[in-house]
């Protein structure tokens, strides 16, 4: 892409399923390390770990890590990118990637998608990605975020529940997927103009939001445009739980 872009990794200490998931140990590297070589193999000018925990940081320090510590009373990932952004005096222009620092398996060209999706859509302060669902049980997932979206590439909505609901078609066995209509799985990698993260993070959290847990709302809420990209392959698995860590040791091939 024309546009350089950067990417901020959040990465916070506290998990309640897995605290310190961060410093977890994939194949003799700390989960952080893998995903910042993710970054790094894009086309990404600057890549930054913005953390809440001095442990985080002090193993960035003995990698070579860029990383920022951030204050702990952040809610979200993208107070602490929003943090940093300032901190580091980026133009209001800037296009950064969100990255979050439970992705070690995040394809890098997916990385580079993102930011080129945006830079390429200077009315647009926000983009982000989805791929489709190919099978029932992913789509009945209230772990797995669905988008829908505009013919012209939009966010209609994001939800935890099965949308579009197909009346017809799942009045009966919900086992198969409809073929009239597609299903998008949303991917958690978002891209943001400097300007647009500043004032995101200062307007207040929407009732859609807070109801679904998904922050990407406030956005729609407050009649921000979103563009969802399709994906150009499928991302590998993150990490919530410790059966997600053995999935990731098993995609990554590692004994």
């Amino acid at each position: 892409m024309d546009k350089e872009f950067k990417v901020v990794i959040p990465a916070r200490y506290g998990s309640t399923r897995l605290p310190g998931k961060p410093l977890l140990d994939i194949g003799g590297k700390p989960m952080i390390q893998r995903v910042v070589e993710r970054a790094q193999a894009s086309g990404a000018s600057e890549v930054v770990v913005a953390t809440d925990d001095q442990r985080i940081l002090d193993v960035c320090a003995r990698l070579g890590i860029d990383a920022e510590l951030t204050a702990a009373s952040h809610h979200s990932g993208s107070d602490r990118v929003a943090e940093v952004i300032e901190r580091r005096g980026w133009n209001d222009d800037s296009i950064i990637v969100n990255l979050q620092g439970d992705e070690p398996c995040m394809p890098p060209a997916l990385i580079d998608q993102v930011a080129a999706n945006l830079a390429a859509r200077k009315e647009v302060g926000l983009a982000t990605l989805a791929h489709p669902i190919d099978d029932s049980a992913m789509l009945f997932d209230p772990h797995v975020v669905k988008v829908v979206i505009s013919s012209a590439g939009f966010a209609l909505y994001f939800s935890r529940a099965p949308i579009p609901w197909h009346r017809d078609e799942f009045r009966g066995s919900k086992a198969r997927l409809p073929k009239s209509v597609d299903f998008l799985r949303h991917i958690g990698l978002y891209a943001y103009r400097a300007a647009f993260l500043a004032r995101f993070v200062r307007l207040a959290p929407a009732p859609l939001e807070i109801a679904e847990s998904l922050e990407q709302l406030r956005a729609l809420w407050h009649g921000a445009p979103i563009h969802v990209g399709l994906a150009a392959e499928a991302p590998g698995p993150g990490v919530d739980t410790p059966d997600d860590l053995q999935r990731v040791v098993q995609y990554l091939s590692i004994a």
